[in-house]
């Protein structure tokens, strides 16, 4: 992919993650390298730590902060950082060279002189026009060694890592609820702000995210099933629990537990586990009875129960309920839709729980010996 730039490429040296792959793997602190000489050299850092050496020998210690360096060069750079020599007149912040000071004044300037030629976009950097040109390439350097699930940019794999080790670095400040990604505590910042200004045109209900807007139209306003899982035929309306349903047939577990060898098909079972076998988390109780729930949804659905709150009300009836899915279960009653079939006689049913009493009477009757432990395989699902 070409990229067109507006700029002298000699004013830019962007050093950024993404520039390439980095194989090479730090097993004391996970740090990335591109060569294995530079993970070589950065493994002697650990040894002489180890064995009580002080950085100061072999190593070159800014005397500004605790930052060291294996190579002269590099402290020189860096004390360029502490001096006025580089230093950008919008915010004051200083660089360790003219490079890194160019780049960052495009923060304030808004240029983006690198075009990329497939779609126009325009950004900052040569190090974001290469991580951006993987979008049209497909080429995803970044492979999970858990599931083999790819990415484009180091960040994403690095992301994704916290899924599989239930490790939530990202902590609310108001709440101690704690995150995944960064962007999701963003997002869930809009809880306490009450800043949201992404409206859905039907309902009027707010989102902090414009990705949201859409996900509530398709999964409220919308009977629209696109989604089919290839092994019972059931439909969704959302990619993602089509994502979660597949696992009941893969039996797929990415969730790892970081303390032992146990491994879980739902992020809720290692939330679990991690309480029950490593006391790690905190369990959530009832002021009133004293019951204990291992995530706060569970404990303000039960707090309902005590205080007689029903907020879920109804469309068609007076009934009311305490969460959205006994109420979703409840509305069921008001339609035709009957998603489930057996498919041993193709009886539909309304309720899966109606459909598995149904399907071991069935399967007496027609004298069927198939394999009972692999029931969802005998129930299907349907749109008619």
């Amino acid at each position: 992919m070409e990229i067109n730039s507006a700029a002298d490429s000699n004013d830019v040296t962007d050093h950024t993650r993404d520039c390439k792959p980095r194989p090479y793997v730090c097993t004391v602190c996970d740090k990335r390298f591109t060569v294995k000489a530079s993970l070589n050299r950065h493994r002697k850092r650990h040894t002489e730590q180890d064995r009580g050496i002080t950085l100061n020998t072999g190593w070159y210690s800014c005397t500004q902060c605790e930052k060291s360096f294996s190579n002269r060069n590099y402290l020189r750079r860096h004390m360029n950082v502490h001096s006025s020599k580089y230093k950008c007149a919008e915010c004051g912040k200083c660089f360790q060279n003219n490079s890194y000071l160019m780049v960052h004044k495009r923060r304030h300037s808004g240029e983006r002189p690198f075009e990329c030629s497939v779609c126009g976009k325009r950004f900052k950097t040569v190090a974001n026009i290469a991580a951006h040109s993987r979008v049209h390439s497909g080429e995803k350097p970044y492979k999970c060694q858990v599931c083999d699930k790819a990415f484009s940019q180091y960040g994403g794999l690095k992301n994704h890592m916290n899924l599989h080790t239930g490790n939530r670095p990202y902590k609310c400040e108001v709440c101690d609820k704690a995150f995944s990604h960064s962007g999701d505590l963003k997002k869930h910042m809009s809880v306490h702000t009450g800043n949201r200004p992404y409206k859905c045109s039907l309902c009027n209900k707010g989102f902090s995210s414009s990705n949201y807007v859409q996900k509530h139209k398709d999964s409220v306003h919308s009977n629209r099933r696109p989604y089919h899982c290839p092994y019972c035929g059931m439909k969704f309306k959302l990619s993602d629990l089509l994502k979660h349903h597949l696992r009941v047939h893969t039996d797929a577990k990415p969730y790892s537990c970081r303390h032992c060898s146990d491994r879980f098909r739902w992020l809720d079972q290692l939330k679990l586990h991690l309480l029950k076998s490593h006391d790690e988390g905190s369990w959530f109780t009832c002021d009133v009875c004293e019951k204990k729930f291992f995530t706060r949804r569970e404990l303000k659905w039960h707090s309902f129960q005590h205080e007689g709150v029903k907020p879920y009300l109804c469309s068609e009836c007076p009934m009311r309920c305490c969460t959205a899915s006994v109420l979703k279960a409840h509305q069921v009653v008001h339609t035709d839709y009957r998603q489930f079939s057996c498919f041993l006689c193709c009886k539909y049913f309304k309720r899966k729980g109606q459909v598995v009493r149904h399907f071991y009477r069935c399967a007496k009757k027609l004298g069927y010996s198939g394999p009972f432990g692999s029931l969802p395989n005998a129930i299907r699902s349907s749109s008619h």
